[in-house]
């Protein structure tokens, strides 16, 4: 394959309508990477390889730092450790970076199909929205978690329930990505084949020797009204089982990083994220890697699941969500993001997201919550609903 790079305008494209119903999109606060068509598609643990092999011809202005932009490749890895995950290379690929550049990437003398699209036509459905986990099988499940955490068996299990939304007519994805960016524009948003979503939690990132994660354990609702919201932010900070669940996350995330690091550092304490509906506990993660460095597809490996949405210790917390929660999970609690031929890249858990059916008719959608001695089913199920309103919200339009 042979690739050409230029430069464009940054202010001349939304990422969204790049990506449109058909394509692929990685982005967050207007930086990421969209791709139109598929030029290749491959195992997720062959990415670099294949993208080092494309003949690339750069265009763009070097910069100061000497860093050149690089042919690049979108895709997934699913929840089980060590599942067979994909990339897809786009036969066009726009990126804009955070440093105000864009360019963008043809293979093999691709049509480049990227003059402003319509915006998405208003459209009213029908919708019928079911819960696929029955409410009692889930309750059983988090009394069953929260009872082996109680015998010392774990620390945390996370434990999820599936909920299935049914359109008669197939939902227009390029209006789910635009209504996404409007409510959760600082999330990561994604799509490809199928997946959608908009993740708040950054599983790594790798930018040439600096590594960066961002996890999040801990959830509270958001009301709308300022002054009760900091409220519950103030008990969310205050929650022993929250800071219990949050530790046990940042503790194994730094420790798998650890090694690869000349150096690691993270907040002392953990500060509230908020997204439209839900706030969170999140503690930033940043170092730099030693020489030579590790490609993020490693590193995404190494990390997923992280205790955020697996458990802990996680061949026990995994044997114990197979055996309780009555969920075939897929790619949900797995990963989303971008790697490119030098091995930097950007990776989100995938969660916030619903799975399209392929005639785009029905989504499913998954949520859960992280389990541990002080947790109450009632409470645990009101949680997934929270989460659940993310996607609910971009997805139904009667």
């Amino acid at each position: 394959m042979r690739a050409v790079t230029r430069s464009i305008d940054p202010a001349t494209l939304d990422l969204n309508d790049v990506a449109r119903g058909d394509g692929t999109l990685f982005v967050r606060d207007g930086v990421g990477v969209a791709g139109r068509g598929v030029a290749a598609r491959v195992p997720v643990d062959d990415a670099v390889e294949l993208l080092r092999a494309i003949e690339h011809t750069d265009e763009t202005a070097p910069t100061g730092d000497g860093r050149r932009p690089a042919p690049l490749a979108i895709g997934w890895l699913p929840f089980q450790p060590r599942g067979a995950g994909e990339v897809v290379v786009p036969a066009v690929a726009v990126t804009k970076a955070a440093d105000g550049r864009a360019w963008i990437t043809t293979i093999d003398d691709a049509e480049e199909e990227l003059a402003p699209a319509a915006p998405p036509e208003p459209a009213a459905a029908a919708y019928t929205i079911e819960p696929v986990t029955p409410v009692e099988h889930y309750l059983a499940a988090v009394a069953a978690a929260r009872d082996e955490v109680r015998r010392g068996g774990l620390t945390k299990a996370v434990i999820a329930r599936e909920i299935a939304v049914t359109a008669d007519r197939p939902i227009d994805r390029h209006g789910v990505l635009r209504r996404l960016r409007a409510s959760f524009g600082s999330s990561y948003r994604y799509a490809i084949d199928g997946l959608i979503g908009a993740s708040p939690e950054l599983l790594v990132e790798v930018d040439g020797r600096d590594v960066r994660s961002y996890p999040l354990a801990g959830t509270a609702p958001r009301t709308g009204d300022a002054r009760r919201d900091a409220e519950i932010a103030d008990a969310l900070i205050a929650s022993t089982k929250d800071q219990v669940e949050h530790r046990v996350v940042i503790d194994v995330v730094h420790d798998t990083l650890l090694p690869w690091c000349s150096y690691l550092d993270w907040e002392p304490e953990p500060s509230i994220i908020t997204v439209a509906n839900v706030q969170h506990l999140g503690t930033r993660i940043e170092g730099q890697l030693s020489a030579p460095p590790p490609g993020v597809i490693e590193l995404v490996r190494a990390l997923s699941p992280t205790p955020a949405l697996g458990g802990h210790p996680r061949d026990a917390a995994l044997a114990l969500i197979a055996a309780v929660e009555g969920v075939d999970r897929g790619r949900y609690g797995g990963a989303v993001g971008w790697v490119d031929a030098v091995g930097n890249g950007a990776w989100a858990v995938a969660i916030r997201g619903a799975e399209l059916s392929a005639d785009g008719c029905r989504a499913r959608l998954i949520a859960g919550g992280g389990i541990v001695a002080d947790s109450d089913p009632l409470a645990e199920l009101a949680e997934t609903q929270a989460k659940f309103q993310a996607m609910l919200a971009a997805l139904i339009r009667p």
